[in-house]
């Protein structure tokens, strides 16, 4: 518990203030912890990581994660589905020339991957380059719902949230995360107010957390499957990247599909219509 606590801090020591400085500097930074995922996926299915299926897969993870204006402002010349599709062209043409050591099981595990990741952490700079307050918002949802789970769980729980992927996890754990997060959120949001209303940010932030929840077992579902016990040892009493960020990349894409970010103009839902509804449905009321 004492080096989990050491890393910790030492870990957000080092990542708070890049988040503060954004631009550059933390894109580069999450690139970085991104391609130190990608390989940690590719350990656990022992895929080696000096090939041509591994530099092909960074390749194309690298590029989804790519937005316009990043980096100086180049704009790559080919979209990321042209680009995507070459890749599943030049992978399964590699298990032809190797013979079938590398095989379709594996081209697929390593496109899902490079998309997983990839998308989980493009969002997560699209997301600091509309401001500190959704970054830190998204950040402390996360942090919350982890804490909220851990004390309810150890202080309440009697009933396994899902035991053959995560026996640890409780029903009682999953609602305290997510009451804790719709309480740190509420603090956040009079603190740092929306442009949505507070109903509309613990509706989301009731969403968010579930998804962050299922981001976790998702990557415990990966790690039982591969018999690994942590997707590596980067970070002492942690584990590796996956294991701090899979609950953050899984919400974010999320956080904009929804339409949350006032930016994102492609939302399965329209907050902004909820907004209309609620306020007719009060003043009929």
């Amino acid at each position: 518990m004492k080096q989990r606590t050491i890393t910790a801090v030492v870990a957000a020591l080092i990542f708070l203030p890049i988040v503060m400085l954004g631009d550059v500097i933390f894109q580069a930074f999450v690139y970085l912890i991104a391609s130190i995922a990608i390989y940690e996926l590719m350990r656990m299915k022992k895929i080696a990581r000096y090939s041509i299926a591994s530099v092909i897969t960074l390749l194309l993870m690298w590029t989804l994660m790519y937005n316009q204006g990043m980096f100086g402002g180049y704009n790559v010349p080919i979209t990321k589905s042209e680009l995507t599709l070459l890749a599943v062209l030049i992978l399964l043409s590699y298990t032809v020339l190797v013979k079938n050591r590398f095989t379709f099981d594996d081209v697929g595990f390593l496109l899902l991957s490079a998309i997983y990741i990839g998308m989980g952490f493009y969002y997560l700079i699209v997301t600091r380059e509309e401001g500190l307050q959704f970054i830190f918002y998204a950040l402390f949802v996360v942090w919350a719902t982890d804490t909220g789970a851990y004390i309810f769980g150890r202080l309440f729980g009697k009933h396994k949230l899902w035991p053959q992927i995560s026996p640890k996890k409780t029903i009682e754990g999953s609602i305290g995360g997510v009451v804790l997060a719709c309480v740190v959120a509420y603090v956040f949001h009079t603190i740092e107010p929306f442009s949505h209303s507070l109903f509309i940010v613990l509706i989301v932030t009731i969403i968010i957390s579930i998804a962050g929840q299922i981001g976790d077992l998702v990557e415990s579902a990966l790690k039982r499957h591969y018999a690994v016990k942590d997707s590596g040892k980067i970070l002492p009493g942690h584990g590796g990247v996956l294991d701090r960020f899979d609950s953050l990349i899984f919400m974010l894409p999320i956080l904009h599909l929804i339409g949350f970010i006032p930016e994102e103009e492609s939302a399965l839902i329209n907050l902004q219509t909820m907004e209309w509804v609620l306020s007719i449905v009060s003043y009929i009321g």
